[in-house]
């Protein structure tokens, strides 16, 4: 007869001590396959506890398979010498460290927002008002594309600022837009030849080769995209970023905008889909107009985020289809469930339409300015500034500054790192390696604390000329 002892069960309920042990017994062995257990009632009278209380037991032990049962007959051990017997103690659980970046004096490289600039106060308000205002909502399943409240807002935003005219069925909602990518190829199709700048942001073209398309390189020239190199490579699909272009901050001009559109139109399966990530930014003049805004014949697919005017941890992007491509993917895509939290599409709703986003991007827009001021102003008072040359300063929130030195690109970050400054050059960018552009380093300054401007670029051109 089994027997145990209940003394040391501490906070478990009798029927789940009592599962644990007969388990534990079945996998050390000492219970033997094929042996018979006493019936419910023995062993409740053996061991003075209800019937209930083995038969909860039983009933656990055989729904996960230890245990089988014969009408008429009784219970009896399964075969489970084909399983691995399991460790029946827990592990000592070891701490290790989270891996980490060195602790660099400043990084240029970061895309990241400063806490200091996040409008938390406006954000928890809303927060609140979510919870309070949208408590059904909150818990009804949001449609594939979205909240349509959030649509809707989203579509007069583009409108209002970017010239673009849609209805919000034509908007998708999507956490990131390496989600929205993953549709768009499944929309597009696996079959197509997908086209990427070149030098271009090459996190772009490692999701295209996750999901298993093929992939080309254009290269480009100061307009942008080149037309003749992009119809001879073949590609069905362009992504580009026309209005500020990573790394290089080209932005494409009107004309070479014309060109682009008429490739697309040549052949019915032919799409552009517009990047217009950090458009918001423009630190020189009016923003410049989207592609999608001059588009009559359908052929632009629009994507944009909050990451830069809101933060890169929101994770909130969004894309504009043409109609025919957005009736498709109501069509064949729609059992998606939106990959966007309801509780964050009421926030940022509420947002958008009480006029917080409009007055955040130009308190932002007015912060960079300040901050890309006083990082040239730093670089101009450097003792070696006629060894520089300042590009695209105008353009978003990274500038080029192209250096006269005998070391490579490699050796000349080494050397700034040393220093303790974070840097990336305009050649890691390049596919094409062998057309790639040297000494020209990418000066990110969205993620630079104020008061470190200065030590900074003290760092950055004793790296470069010490």
């Amino acid at each position: 007869m089994l027997t145990y002892s209940f003394e040391n069960r501490g906070n478990e309920s009798l029927y789940e001590f009592l599962y644990k042990r007969i388990k534990e017994d079945i996998l050390t062995g000492a219970l033997k396959s094929g042996e018979k257990l006493p019936s419910k009632r023995a062993l409740a009278k053996h061991l003075n506890v209800s019937t209930v209380t083995v038969e909860n037991s039983y009933n656990q032990l055989m729904a996960e398979g230890y245990l089988y049962s014969v009408p008429k007959s009784g219970f009896y051990v399964s075969d489970i010498t084909s399983l691995k017997p399991l460790e029946t103690t827990r592990p000592e659980r070891t701490h290790t460290e989270e891996k980490t970046r060195p602790p660099y004096l400043a990084d240029f490289t970061n895309n990241s927002t400063l806490a200091d600039t996040f409008p938390f106060a406006t954000w928890s308000k809303l927060n609140r008002n979510t919870m309070s205002d949208y408590a059904k909502e909150l818990m009804t399943r949001s449609p594939s594309g979205g909240i349509y409240l959030l649509l809707e807002t989203i579509a007069d935003y583009l409108y209002q600022f970017r010239g673009i005219r849609v209805e919000p069925e034509q908007i998708i909602v999507g956490a990131g837009t390496e989600y929205l990518y993953s549709i768009l190829i499944q929309l597009l199709g696996r079959d197509k030849i997908y086209a990427v700048e070149d030098p271009g942001y090459q996190k772009i073209t490692h999701i295209y080769e996750a999901n298993n398309v093929s992939c080309v390189h254009v290269p480009m020239d100061r307009s942008g995209v080149m037309p003749k190199a992009l119809s001879n490579s073949g590609a069905d699909i362009l992504h580009i970023s026309p209005s500020h272009h990573f790394p290089t901050g080209v932005v494409t001009p009107i004309g070479r905008r014309y060109e682009l559109l008429a490739w697309a139109s040549d052949a019915p399966d032919r799409y552009i889909i517009e990047d217009d990530y950090d458009s918001e930014f423009r630190l020189a003049g009016k923003p410049i107009p989207s592609l999608q805004s001059i588009d009559s014949a359908g052929k632009v697919i629009y994507m944009n985020t909050f990451s830069k005017s809101l933060s890169a941890t929101i994770r909130i992007g969004y894309m504009v289809l043409p109609a025919e491509l957005a009736e498709k993917y109501n069509r064949e895509l729609n059992f998606y469930a939106c990959t966007v939290s309801n509780f964050d599409q009421y926030t940022l709703y509420q947002f958008i339409e009480q006029g917080y986003l409009e007055k955040h991007i130009n308190r932002m827009r007015n912060y960079y300015r300040i901050q890309r001021d006083a990082i040239l102003s730093c670089i101009r008072q450097q003792k070696h500034y006629d060894r520089v040359v300042i590009r695209e300063e105008h353009a978003g929130l990274h500038f080029l500054m192209e250096v006269s030195t005998k070391y490579s690109d490699e050796e000349l970050m080494k050397r700034i790192a040393a220093k303790g400054v974070h840097i990336s050059c305009l050649s890691q960018y390049f596919y094409d390696k062998r057309k790639a552009k040297k000494h020209t380093l990418i000066i990110n300054y969205s993620g630079i604390a104020p008061e470190k401007i200065e030590e900074a670029v003290d760092a950055l051109f004793a790296g470069i000329f010490e």
